[in-house]
């Protein structure tokens, strides 16, 4: 099955299904999304050749209908690492350890990596060093697709392959000689005794986060997201941490209950992702 037959997009999705295959994943979790970003459809562990059979025909479909085509590799045997909403500088540092880099849209790219030998906490130490959004969860937008969000009308991005390199995995102490973590991890630390009675300080997630797109104000999503992230790994439950959320952030209070709620749900899935546990939501919001 050839380019001339399937078109571009189609070779694109195919090889990136085959780099995760090269790493062992044999099955993907695959979700429809609108111009919205409100979830369509949703397939569950769809094998790797019933996914590459449907390729041309997915692709089609979601074209004509203006959907997105999302996948959430199924681990295999190696820890897979996603890095979202990447910066071209760090980029060129991620292309000796990435065995896959696409372009979601003109200014927005993803890296992922496969790390054989890495303690827990891994993964939020690379995306803490690399710059990469927080609350990234494993879930990708198909390459060759078309990524449909209002923001992009009427130029709709194509989903491109940038770096490919099949098989590619590398260790903790490989990703520390490239400067991406900082040493050893170590799984974040459960508090206990007084400890659990402090918040960590919303301020300072304000104050260190990003800059929104377009703007020289801090993106108080990825405050509010890191905030939640922290209080939960020093022992608040998911219902204080909503409630505290409420109380500190001027968006969640606009934006009202649902947007902490989401939020609060977000940092509790990766939060026990650090911790060992793979419940994560099906789908994720991507670039």
């Amino acid at each position: 099955m050839s380019e001339e037959k399937h078109g571009r997009g189609v070779e694109q999705a195919w090889q990136m299904l085959d780099l995760f295959a090269s790493l062992d994943v044999g099955a993907f979790d695959l979700t429809t999304t609108d111009l919205a970003g409100c979830k369509c459809g949703f397939l569950r562990a769809m094998s790797l050749g019933r996914l590459r059979q449907w390729i041309p025909h997915l692709l089609d479909a979601a074209i004509q209908h203006q959907h997105n085509l999302i996948v959430r590799p199924k681990h295999g045997a190696v820890e897979l690492v996603q890095l979202d909403d990447l910066s071209g500088a760090m980029l060129e540092r991620l292309r000796a350890a990435a065995f896959l880099i696409l372009a979601t849209s003109v200014e927005n790219h993803q890296a992922w990596i496969a790390v054989t030998e890495g303690g827990a906490g891994l993964a939020r130490q690379l995306r803490q060093a690399s710059g990469a959004d927080p609350s990234a969860s494993g879930a990708s937008r198909v390459a060759g697709s078309v990524n449909f969000k209002r923001k992009y009308a009427p130029d709709f991005p194509w989903v491109r392959i940038l770096e490919a390199t099949p098989h590619r995995t590398v260790t903790e102490a490989e990703l520390a000689a490239l400067g991406l973590v900082v040493g050893p991890s170590h799984s974040p630390r459960r508090a206990s005794g007084p400890r659990a009675k402090q918040w960590p300080s919303y301020e300072r997630c304000l104050q260190n986060a990003p800059c929104a797109r377009d703007s020289d104000r801090p993106d108080v999503s990825r405050a509010d997201f890191t905030f939640c992230l922290l209080a939960m790994d020093w022992g608040w439950s998911i219902a204080a941490t909503y409630q505290r959320l409420l109380e500190k952030s001027s968006k969640a209070r606009e934006n009202g209950p649902t947007y902490a709620r989401l939020t609060v749900e977000r940092a509790a899935a990766v939060s026990r992702t650090s911790h060992g546990q793979s419940n994560m939501p099906e789908t994720a919001a991507t670039e």
